[in-house]
């Protein structure tokens, strides 16, 4: 993980932010092995970007945040592609979210999930990731949990390494995620964090319209 406390604290984009992140990745350049994996919809202009200056092939690896309910902006968990739940138990418990709500919640993300992956890829296959080097790329991190859920679903693949790579993080989810994956590449992580689009100054959504055309420029 790294601090550019030095360099500018904001990004213009997302794929500005991908262009910056791409310098931090430059030991993964033109390497035969390497895969960039973006999180929909916001890591894959990013993603995009990482892919286009490592010379890297780009997929989409699905993933969706379990939001609580009447809070969803606030992950008690997510859901991956593969089957994968990862469940934030410390929400749960501090808020009382009853069992049938959770499995409710990711029985309606499962869904989306499903819908996302067909939108995208339409019939192509996903890239191998077996015995490869993968770049999970998101926009941002707040507490993790989408990524996490990711990391571990590509680890049932069999990848030789999982590397996470976001442009901005909190610092406490940087040093979590260090256990998920073999390495973590942040270039802005502060202890001060409230949002991930409060680092940049267009956060604006991103469509399913964009994601297909990074994936397939």
């Amino acid at each position: 993980m790294t601090d550019a406390a030095d360099g500018p604290r904001l990004y213009r984009d997302r794929a500005d932010a991908g262009a910056r992140l791409a310098g931090h990745l430059a030991s993964y350049a033109n390497r035969p092995d390497v895969v960039v994996l973006g999180l929909p919809r916001g890591g894959v202009p990013v993603a995009a970007e990482v892919a286009r200056a490592l010379r890297a092939p780009l997929d989409v690896f699905c993933v969706r945040k379990l939001g609580v309910p009447g809070d969803e902006e606030l992950a008690m968990g997510a859901i991956a592609t593969g089957g994968v739940v990862v469940v934030n138990h410390q929400v749960v418990a501090e808020l009382g979210v009853p069992e049938h709500m959770l499995e409710e919640v990711a029985a309606a993300e499962r869904e989306e999930l499903e819908r996302r992956e067909r939108v995208y890829r339409g019939d192509a296959p996903p890239a191998p990731l077996a015995g490869r080097t993968v770049l999970v790329v998101d926009d941002g991190l707040a507490t993790g949990a989408t990524m996490r859920a990711a990391v571990r679903a590509v680890r049932a693949a069999g990848p030789s390494r999982v590397v996470v790579a976001v442009p901005v993080a909190a610092a406490e989810t940087c040093r979590s995620l260090a256990a998920d994956a073999d390495e973590v590449v942040c270039p802005l992580a502060p202890d001060s964090f409230r949002s991930v689009g409060g680092w940049y100054e267009d956060f604006s959504t991103t469509s399913d319209h964009e994601v297909r055309r990074c994936l397939t420029s």
